[in-house]
């Protein structure tokens, strides 16, 4: 058997031409790959090595990238790229400059769609087979492969009921571990679990009812197995369900049985498997932690709190709700429109509800947002984990956009905290009783603070802090934005720093419009700073207000410049941006 087959391989057409008997050989060495650039260089791993074999299979089977593979969701797709000739460069994967973590298409001809969200692979494939259909192109194949619990998505079933009508060459994989992030819920899961108990029934197949050519349970590490059912339904037409039973993390012993954890697990043993050690620093919470815990120590005393996640509840710490009261703890899957709306209908009822979604997961269910909840004023408690920059990750996960998508929503209070004290005081006063709905936004990772449990205090909805005086310069930022500005002005001059003036604005709806006079008014120069876009968010807003009360004077808006931003860490990215505290102070030197 030849040592190596992996060298060997830089493009599909290389793999082709190895034997079908030595692709066994090639899934190890695949595995063993990804595992050891993964310990080091850190990123998703669990996901990837579940597909370690069909990923090879597809390639070997179809005529990619002729025949087009969309991934769904894309934390799948490292095998993937590493078969697409970015073999020699993947150590580069999700840093600064490096190659991304998710298929995109301006990389490769290989990643035929973007997908860093999921669930819409079926929809992008569709439109793909269609487009071959008008244009005559009869032998080409579109591979959709579902995976990760995101077949239970509103989107993949709106996809599945045009495809079923339509006589296109699509071939759906339904890639099924029983696991996203955290464990599949929900009525399909338990569907799935019979289904690979009994195998499947034409009268109650729920693919087959949708006018699917059904062909599975198979067992998707079976590599023979796969490709023998790969190139029997090349030449079925119509579309088509292959559904394959995977083990996330397969090939690593931990990541198979801490699947949760293994997802992306950050630096490990390669040899082991072992995590890299813990500091044992005390260091300050994770935001996502002051919030779970928060959430918890107000639900003992408030039996109405109501706790709802859209298939992160380890990401956004929901688990503690769910762990202590778990008849009040929803995880709906990766559902985020619903969500929302369940989390309307709850509140509707008398219930205090805590609808926790990333940032930019929440940029799916926005007509919700402004049908379901701002429309009717429901005061749905929404906190919005991972917002500003996220880092590694990179343009599909960044929180950039939710400042400014929803400020133009009437009916709403808009608040960011910059550090853990106030997030705890704001979740108080919201679980208190607000008449509208809340959007509280905090960034992903740590705090700043050890001692962070005080007593609760209520917070005054609508009105800003100076953090400290000045005579010249007003900075005027938003969260964590704050603690920037603070390292920045610290690093002037005794002189100079009598000169900044620092507003935490803390609501961005409702502004504290009394405090913009006395700044206008008192101030030469106005800098705004924030970790979403330039358009649309704080410094719009500040401009907004100056021409309202025709003041004259100059206005710097610091931010996520028009771009969609790469990944990278935080803090390179913050510096690409100009709003880290180097090029705040920089800024402020200029002025000053």
């Amino acid at each position: 058997m030849q040592e190596n087959i992996l060298n060997t391989i830089k493009f599909p057409k290389d793999l082709r031409k190895v034997s079908e008997k030595e692709l066994p050989q090639l899934a190890k060495e695949l595995r063993e790959f990804i595992i050891n650039i993964i310990a080091t260089k850190e990123g998703h791993l669990g996901a990837s090595l579940g597909v370690v074999e069909l990923t090879i299979a597809l390639h070997y089977v179809f005529n990619t990238p002729e025949d087009i593979l969309v991934w769904d969701v894309g934390h799948q797709a490292y095998g993937h790229k590493i078969l697409t000739g970015r073999k020699e460069i993947f150590h580069t994967n999700r840093q600064l400059g490096g190659i991304s973590g998710f298929p995109k298409r301006a990389e490769s001809e290989y990643d035929t769609f973007g997908v860093g969200h999921s669930s819409t692979a079926i929809s992008a494939a569709l439109g793909m087979a269609i487009a071959s259909k008008l244009k005559g192109e009869t032998n080409k194949q579109h591979i959709a492969v579902v995976g990760d619990a995101s077949i239970a998505s509103g989107m993949a079933f709106e996809a599945l009921n045009h495809a079923g009508v339509t006589d296109t060459n699509l071939l759906v994989i339904l890639n099924d571990n029983a696991i996203g992030i955290d464990p599949s819920v929900g009525a399909l899961k338990d569907y799935f679990t019979k289904v690979k108990g009994n195998g499947a029934k034409d009268a109650d197949n729920i693919f087959e009812a949708l006018n699917f050519n059904y062909t599975g349970p198979i067992d998707g590490h079976n590599l023979h197995l796969v490709i023998s059912e790969l190139n029997r339904l090349k030449n079925v037409s119509g579309p088509k369900v292959l559904h394959i039973i995977t083990t996330k993390g397969k090939g690593l012993r931990q990541a198979e049985e801490n699947q949760v954890v293994y997802h992306a697990p950050g630096k490990f043993d390669a040899l082991t498997g072992d995590l890299a050690p813990k500091s044992n620093n005390v260091q300050p919470p994770k935001f996502q932690d002051v919030f779970g815990k928060t959430l918890v120590e107000l639900a003992t005393k408030n039996e109405k709190i109501i706790g709802i996640t859209p298939a992160m509840p380890t990401g956004s710490s929901l688990k503690f709700m769910m762990d202590a009261f778990p008849e009040r703890a929803f995880d709906v899957g990766i559902a985020e429109q619903h969500a929302v709306t369940f989390a309307a209908g709850l509140a509707t009822q008398g219930f205090t509800v805590f609808c926790n979604i990333y940032s930019t997961f929440l940029q799916r269910a926005y007509d919700q947002v402004i049908h379901d909840v701002c429309l009717q004023k429901i005061p749905v408690i929404f906190c919005l984990d991972r917002a500003g920059i996220v880092g590694e990750d990179g343009a599909t996960h960044h929180g950039i956009f939710d400042l400014a998508y929803l400020n133009c929503i009437p009916n709403l209070i808009l608040f960011a905290p910059r550090n853990e004290f106030e997030l705890r005081n704001i979740m108080f006063t919201a679980q208190e009783g607000l008449e509208l709905p809340i959007f509280i936004r905090y960034p992903r990772g740590r705090g700043t603070l050890l001692n962070w449990q005080n007593p609760f205090k209520k917070v005054e909805i609508g009105k800003a802090h100076f953090l400290q005086k000045g005579t010249e310069i007003a900075v005027l930022t938003i969260g964590t934005m704050a603690n920037n500005a603070l390292e920045a002005i610290e690093k002037l001059t005794t002189l100079q720093r009598e000169k900044v003036g620092l507003v935490d604005v803390r609501f961005l709806k409702p502004m504290d419009e009394s405090l913009l006079h006395e700044v206008f008014s008192n101030y030469k120069t106005i800098i705004t700073i924030e970790d979403g876009t330039v358009v649309g968010g704080l410094g719009s807003s500040v401009v907004l207000f100056a021409s309202k009360h025709h003041y004259k004077n100059p206005i710097e808006i610091l931010g996520v410049p028009d771009v969609f931003p790469e990944h990278g860490t935080v803090s390179e990215l913050q510096e690409q941006s100009g709003i880290s505290s180097e090029k705040i102070f920089i800024k402020l030197q200029k002025y000053l």
